[in-house]
C-alpha cells in the first residue's frame, strides 16, 4: 500500500526528482515519508512523519545520480521518524524502501540480533538491509546478495534497494506492484505510473517472482529464484500528465466525480467482439463467481441484479477476502470475474490463485492496464477511467458497473440496446452535474455536517449502492454511516432512528419503488430527516435530490449525488477527502 519511487541515471538531481515524483504517489500512504540519496560512498537519508506534499524538494539540492523514496502507510510499527523508510545497513552503504509485509521478520530479526545487528525501528523492513549485508559476506555481488536475502523472506512485498559502492539499484517483487519507466537519461522504478509520467511514457512491468538490476545505463530482468533472464517488452502508456493533475479543482475527488460525464462513456466504448466472447464465457460456464473488495465489491453486488434482471442469469457474489472458503464449488468449467480498480488488490490476487489451482478461467475488469490482475487473467476488459488519485473511488465504480451492465445485455443479444441505455445515461449525468445541482448538494451537506449518525436505504440494485454510500461517507467525512436493505429496517435498524436522524433513500422508477416509499414513510414517522434521491419527488421526503430516470442503469446515476454529498461533508468538516486517515488507495496487503 505504500508508495515507492527510485531513480538511477545521468541526471544529477535524483533527490529532487524522487521527492517530486513521490508527491504523485501520496494517495498510497501519507503517515510518513523518506528519501535516501547516494552521495559519495554513503546514503544520505532525510525522513519524517507527515505528508510528502508538505516537503520542499529544493532542499534536496546536493548532486546525486541515484535515489529512492517512500511514502508510508503504517503496518508494522507506529507512525514515528524511526519507523519511516528508507532503512540502512550499519555502514550506510545499503538503503532500502519496502511495500508489503515480511511475515517472518521477527524470527529473522532475532537471529540477526545474535549476530550483532542493532535495530533502531519497530518495522519489519529494517531486517532487509541487514539481511542483504549479511549475505554480502559470502558474495561481492549486490544483486546476488539481494536475491539470497529474498529467498529467506515470507510474505508479499516490493523492495527497492541501492548499493552505493557498486552504484546499483535492485528491485524485487512478490505481490506488490513495481513498474519501470524507461527514460533517455536513466530508469525510474515506482509503485505506480504517475510518479514518473512527466519524464517518460514508456514502461516495463516487473512481474511477481522477478528481480531487476540497473546502474542507470542498462537494465536486466531475471527470475528472483533461479536468476534466469526474463526479457521485457516496452509499452507506451496512453494517459496524459494533465489527466493525473487536479487542474481547476480543489481536490482530486471532486475532479474525478465530475469526470464521470466522460469516463462512463469510455467504459462503454468496448470492442464488441471481445464483449461477446466474455458474454459467451459466462453463459457457458458451470458456475460464475464475481469478486471484489470495498467499492469494487459493491459493483459486484450491483452486477448480481444486472445479470438477474437483464440477462436472467444467476452469478455468485462474494468479497474477495472471503472467497477462499468457496473453493469447493470451483471446477475447470467455472469462471471467476475479478473486479479491481488498481489491478493489484492482494485479496483478489489470492482468489485468482485459488481459481487457477482449480483450473477455472478468470475474467478481469480493471482500470489498470498492465497490472498484475490484467496480465494474469484469461480475459480483460479495461474500464478506461483514466488515473484515479483520490483514495475514495468514484469514477472507477461507475465504469465497472457500466461494463458489467454491458455484459449483461450482451448475454441476451442486446449489446446495442445496452450501449444506447448507457450512453443516454451519460448524457443525463452530464445535464445533472451542473453548478446549481452541485450547490444544492453542498448546502445540504452544510446543514448535516455535524450529525453523528447517518443511514441509507435501498432496494434491488440500489441496495448495494446504499452500502457503497455508507462507505463513501465513512471514509472521507468520518461520520458513522450505515447502509441497509430497505426491507430490513423493521428487523432491527429502525431502533437506531431518533429525532432528525438523517436518512437517505435511493429510488428509481421501477417495481420496487412503492416498497421503498413505504419504508421511507416509516422512517419519517419515527422522526427521521428523510432525503430522497429519486427521479420524482414524494411527500415522504423532507429534502429531494433529483436524479434522472435511468431504468436499469439507475444504480449508476444514484450513486453520483452521494459521492458529491460525501465530498462536501468532508470539506465542511475540515477533512482532506483525497487522503482519509488510516486508508490508502491500493490495498496490496491482506
Amino acid at each position: 500500500m505504500c508508495g515507492i519511487f527510485g531513480y538511477v541515471g545521468a541526471k544529477n538531481n535524483a533527490g529532487q526528482l524522487v521527492v517530486k515524483g513521490l508527491k504523485n504517489l501520496e494517495y498510497r500512504g501519507y503517515d510518513s515519508w523518506g528519501v535516501a540519496c547516494k552521495v559519495g560512498e554513503t546514503a544520505v537519508v532525510e525522513k519524517d512523519i507527515g505528508k510528502i506534499s508538505s516537503v520542499d524538494e529544493s532542499q534536496f539540492s546536493e548532486e546525486c545520480g541515484m535515489a529512492i523514496a517512500h511514502t508510508r502507510w503504517a503496518t508494522h510499527g507506529g507512525v514515528t521518524p524511526a519507523n519511516a523508510h528508507p532503512h540502512l545497513n550499519a555502514s550506510g552503504t545499503i538503503a532500502v524502501v519496502h511495500n508489503g509485509i515480511i511475515e517472518n521478520y521477527q524470527t529473522l530479526r532475532d537471529d540477526l540480533k545474535t549476530k550483532g545487528y542493532a535495530f533502531k525501528s519497530e518495522t519489519d523492513t529494517e531486517v532487509i538491509p541487514y539481511m542483504i549485508e549479511e549475505e554480502m559476506k559470502a558474495t561481492d555481488d549486490f544483486a546476488s546478495a539481494v536475491r539470497n536475502a529474498c529467498s529467506k523472506f515470507d510474505g508479499r512485498y516490493g523492495i527497492l534497494a541501492f548499493h552505493t559502492e557498486s552504484n546499483t539499484l535492485v528491485a524485487t517483487r512478490t505481490g506488490s506492484p513495481l513498474i519501470v519507466g524507461v527514460g533517455e537519461e536513466g530508469y525510474f522504478i515506482a509503485s505506480d505510473i504517475p510518479a514518473f509520467m512527466e519524464h517518460t511514457k514508456v514502461v516495463q512491468y516487473l512481474d511477481d517472482g522477478e528481480m531487476l538490476v540497473t546502474d542507470g545505463k542498462s537494465i536486466l530482468f531475471t527470475d528472483l529464484e533461479t536468476g534466469q533472464e526474463h526479457p521485457k517488452r516496452e509499452i507506451e502508456i496512453t494517459w496524459s500528465v494533465e489527466q493525473a493533475q487536479k487542474g481547476e479543482y480543489a481536490h482530486f475527488m471532486l475532479k474525478e466525480i465530475m469526470e464521470q460525464k466522460d469516463s462512463i462513456a469510455r467504459a462503454v466504448n468496448q470492442d464488441e467482439q471481445q464483449i461477446q466472447v466474455i458474454a459467451d464465457a459466462i453463459k457457458n460456464a458451470r458456475g460464475t463467481f464475481i469478486i471484489g473488495c470495498g467499492t469494487a465489491h459493491k459493483a459486484c453486488m450491483a452486477a448480481e441484479y444486472f445479470f438477474s434482471v437483464v440477462a436472467e442469469k444467476h452469478i455468485n457474489v462474494t468479497s474477495a477476502g472471503e472467497f477462499k472458503v468457496h473453493h469447493h464449488f470451483l471446477k475447470p468449467e467455472s469462471l471467476l470475474i475479478v473486479v479491481s480498480q488498481s489491478g493489484e488488490t492482494a485479496d483478489s490476487l489470492e482468489a485468482m490463485k485459488i481459481a487457477r489451482g482449480k483450473g477455472a478461467k478468470v475474467l478481469a475488469i480493471t482500470n489498470a492496464e498492465g497490472s498484475t490482475i490484467d496480465r494474469e487473467a484469461d480475459y480483460t476488459l479495461l474500464i478506461n477511467a483514466g488515473p484515479e488519485r483520490a483514495v475514495a473511488s468514484t469514477k472507477a465504480l461507475t465504469g465497472q458497473m457500466a461494463v458489467l451492465m454491458l455484459i449483461a445485455h450482451t448475454m441476451v443479444d442486446k449489446l446495442h440496446e445496452g450501449k444506447t441505455l448507457l450512453l443516454e445515461t451519460v448524457s443525463m449525468i452530464n445535464d445533472m452535474l451542473n453548478p446549481r445541482y452541485v450547490e444544492h448538494i453542498e448546502s445540504l451537506a452544510e446543514e448535516i455536517q455535524n450529525t453523528e449518525d447517518l443511514y441509507i436505504i435501498g432496494k434491488s440494485w440500489n441496495y448495494p449502492m446504499a452500502l457503497e454510500s455508507a462507505i463513501k461517507i465513512q471514509e472521507v467525512s468520518y461520520i458513522h454511516a450505515e447502509g441497509f436493505a430497505a426491507s430490513e429496517l423493521k428487523h432491527g435498524p429502525l431502533a437506531l432512528i431518533e429525532e432528525r436522524t438523517p436518512c437517505i433513500a435511493l429510488l428509481g422508477n421501477d417495481e420496487v419503488t412503492p416498497d421503498i416509499i413505504s419504508n421511507t414513510i416509516e422512517l419519517k414517522a419515527r422522526g427521521a430527516r428523510t432525503i430522497g434521491i429519486a427521479p420524482e419527488n414524494n411527500e415522504a421526503f423532507d429534502e429531494w435530490i433529483k436524479v434522472p430516470d435511468a431504468g436499469a442503469a439507475q444504480a449508476i446515476v444514484n450513486i453520483i449525488p452521494i459521492q458529491v454529498f460525501a465530498y462536501f461533508l468532508a470539506v465542511k468538516r475540515g477533512m482532506d477527502p483525497d487522503m482519509p486517515r488510516n486508508l490508502a488507495k491500493s490495498v496490496t496487503v491482506k
